[in-house]
């Protein structure tokens, strides 16, 4: 191993959660390097003193390049369109992209001067349990997410492999909803948050969900990086909100009428249901 730690990569430095691990990275002074395809928005990393290369996840010689020399890497690569009719590119790019990905990692020129690769999965992986708070070491044990769901357990289970099998110094970030600044593209649930702030959402639903600040979840990739046991899978959530209270903080915040409209779940459900025979 190098005696002096070579840069951070960040492949996915485009995305939400991408930007804001270079963006912590750059201000505490770090030498960063970025993955991105030529299309990719660069909205969130602009005006970054970071170094740009260029490809995909399939491109084994982007990846090399990229990777050459790097002590650790940060893959913030997620296909999250969880409505797709087809749910091939959701596996194509969250599990056969990261498999490529991994590959490289752990050649030998590669591995060699790799300290950490810091993977994000999602709490979506974790178990369920109606008697008692679930962990890290308590395995999925449910089907009714759907094919994003699936392609995400796979994919993490493929990480925790190579780890297992290569000696990758592997961690699985099992990161909840992010909320926060800098949401451009944005993701589905920044957009209802900007229909909040824009008065433009009298209802509210009828659920909860697991949340996290984005600039904490940036902070908790930084610690797993130095922290992080390889082989090890990290729960990174701050506290459980009801869309409620989510929607009430944004209008208070953005000084527009609080959502008054509850939809409970059984008209939730229904509409969902509608929506799958639209979409068929």
């Amino acid at each position: 191993m190098p005696t002096e730690p070579g840069p951070a990569l960040v492949i996915g430095a485009s995305g939400f959660l991408g930007s804001h691990v270079v963006a912590a990275l750059a201000a505490r002074g770090d030498d960063v390097r970025v993955m991105l395809r030529k299309t990719s928005s660069t909205k969130g990393i602009d005006g970054l003193d970071v170094q740009r290369c260029y490809g995909d996840v399939f491109d084994a010689d982007a990846l090399r390049a990229a990777m050459t020399g790097c002590s650790v890497i940060y893959y913030c690569v997620v296909d999250a369109r969880m409505w797709l009719r087809d749910p091939a590119p959701l596996f194509a790019t969250n599990v056969e992209g990261l498999r490529q990905v991994l590959e490289v990692a752990t050649e030998p020129e590669i591995a060699a001067g790799l300290r950490r690769f810091v993977f994000t999965s999602t709490i979506g992986t974790l178990a369920v349990s109606d008697t008692r708070p679930v962990t890290e070491d308590d395995p999925h044990n449910w089907t009714e997410g759907g094919p994003y769901i699936e392609s995400r357990v796979a994919a993490e289970n493929l990480l925790l492999d190579y780890c297992r099998d290569r000696g990758l110094p592997g961690v699985a970030m099992c990161v909840s909803t992010t909320y926060g600044p800098r949401d451009f593209a944005p993701t589905p649930h920044g957009a209802q948050i900007a229909m909040v702030a824009a008065g433009r959402m009298p209802a509210y639903p009828d659920f909860g969900l697991e949340v996290v600040g984005i600039e904490d979840a940036a902070a908790a990739m930084l610690a797993a990086a130095e922290r992080g046991r390889p082989g090890h899978r990290y729960i990174v959530s701050d506290r459980y909100m009801s869309m409620r209270e989510i929607q009430n903080a944004v209008a208070d915040a953005a000084g527009v009428r609080r959502p008054w409209l509850k939809i409970p779940r059984p008209v939730l459900r229904a509409g969902a249901r509608l929506n799958d025979v639209a979409a068929a």
